[in-house]
């Protein structure tokens, strides 16, 4: 009886196994469909116009207004990020109401870090009327750092590369002059 038992089993085992084999008839084409769509965004959203908010003692204060034209979405991705690419406009709003404009033509945000990536004609005009201007520009949203490596110009200071904090008290030049351009 347990030959015959396991003669069955065996068949049925070969059964399954040979019609899995024969079942499975991939198609090249389709295959590369797939990491093509691995790659896409996962969402996009066109006409972006964020408030982020802020709740203290009862009341309730705008602390940040972003407005993009298109954003895409790439948190399916190992390192999420959402990309900007027809550019940002950032409202910023102190505690006093003051707001600060940072603009830039395109901009690159990475959810794990916190780390947001400017690029193409970044300009920072603060309300006290100052401005920063320069093509590429980092910001840690963690330790409120700002940073680059490229040329930049503030007021009448102009430089390659710098590091500071979100309010330019604690701003470090790592090259005092240099060529540097505005883009119109």
């Amino acid at each position: 009886m347990k030959i015959k038992n396991s003669h069955i089993i065996k068949n049925l085992v070969t059964a399954i196994v040979v019609t899995l084999f024969f079942s499975c008839n991939n198609d090249f084409s389709e295959v590369q469909k797939i990491g093509v769509l691995q790659n896409q965004p996962i969402g996009e959203a066109e006409n972006i116009d964020l408030k982020y908010t802020e709740f203290k003692e009862d009341t309730v204060r705008l602390v940040a207004n972003l407005i993009s034209p298109k954003m895409l979405d790439y948190s399916n991705r190992n390192f999420a990020f959402n990309e900007f690419p027809d550019g940002v406009v950032l409202y910023v709003f102190d505690d006093k109401k003051n707001k600060t404009t940072i603009t830039s033509n395109y901009a690159i945000v990475y959810s794990e870090t916190d780390i947001i990536d400017l690029r193409g004609n970044v300009q920072i005009a603060t309300h006290e009327k100052d401005t920063l201007f320069t093509e590429q520009l980092y910001y840690n949203q963690k330790l409120e750092w700002l940073f680059t490596n490229e040329p930049w110009l503030f007021g009448s200071l102009h430089g390659i590369g710098f590091d500071s904090d979100k309010e330019f008290k604690n701003f470090k030049m790592l090259e005092m002059g240099g060529e540097f351009q505005i883009d119109n």
